[in-house]
């Protein structure tokens, strides 16, 4: 059946993007729901702690529809995180660039979600969110304190960017449409 609607896309001239699903996680107020919306809708909405999860598929990358799992990582979400990112094709790791003592925390819940075995080769962008409050740390330097220098078995990339005005979020799409495409050559 898959090969007959090839075809015929062949022959109609047109083709479908390629759909990937992709897990948004961080720690509570980092910004996850923000920036789905910020996706979706094209504007700020305010928010409320996420309890579980919200899903949203955002057809914004002319090749690529990404169905984004926005996960909680409370109580609630926290012995579920698993079970949302099997079959996942890349992970989004939001990050309070202006809060530096959640870092560590951040810091150990990537760790742990790059140690599980059946998320191994899942390419991952961390998003510095927050980088128009003053004192938020630049994505470099996000990059060196969540250690990411050691991650050799996938593809990572760091990002800025702000929830609030949307700035650096369509170029992080871009930059995870690529490695999910190079991930699927493989």
């Amino acid at each position: 059946m898959g090969s007959f609607i090839s075809r015929i896309q062949g022959f109609c001239g047109r083709k479908y993007p390629m759909k990937a699903r992709i897990g948004m996680v961080g720690l509570d107020g980092a910004g996850k729901t923000t920036i789905l919306y910020r996706l979706k809708l094209n504007e700020t909405v305010s928010t409320i702690p996420t309890i579980g999860f919200n899903v949203e598929t955002l057809d914004l990358i002319t090749d690529v529809s990404f169905t984004v799992w926005d996960i909680s990582f409370g109580p609630m979400g926290r012995p579920l995180l698993k079970h949302y990112l099997i079959n996942n094709q890349g992970i989004v790791f939001v990050v309070d660039s202006a809060c530096p003592e959640m870092f560590d925390d951040a810091k150990d819940i990537l760790v742990m979600l790059l140690e599980d075995y059946d998320l191994a080769d899942i390419p991952v962008i961390v998003l510095a969110n927050k980088q128009d409050v003053e004192g938020a740390r630049s994505p470099s330097d996000i990059a060196r304190l969540l250690e990411l220098e050691k991650v050799k078995d996938r593809k990572w990339a760091v990002s800025g960017c702000c929830a609030k005005t949307g700035e650096g979020l369509l170029e992080a799409l871009e930059i995870l449409s690529t490695m999910v495409k190079e991930q699927r050559i493989q």
